[in-house]
């Protein structure tokens, strides 16, 4: 598995906010577009360490921006 996880979203709008909000909570980032193995209705997933997905889910959960799934990359 890889160190690496993604964040899917719905919605361009949910991702580009999603971004700004880790960013403020020093979670570093990355816009990449979606993998390959994984399908989302945007075409812009969230790049992140997956040794803090706990955190990520946490603090996008707290201040409501809405997410589709949350992946480890393989």
């Amino acid at each position: 598995m890889s160190e690496f996880g993604v964040v899917l979203f719905h919605t361009t709008s949910a991702a580009l906010r999603a971004e700004k909000v880790l960013q403020k909570a020093k979670v570093t980032t990355k816009l990449i577009p979606v993998p390959r193995e994984f399908s989302s209705d945007c075409g812009i997933a969230l790049r992140f360490v997956w040794a803090g997905h706990q955190a990520v889910l946490d603090e996008l959960t707290t201040q409501r921006v809405e997410i589709a799934s949350i992946h480890q990359l393989s």
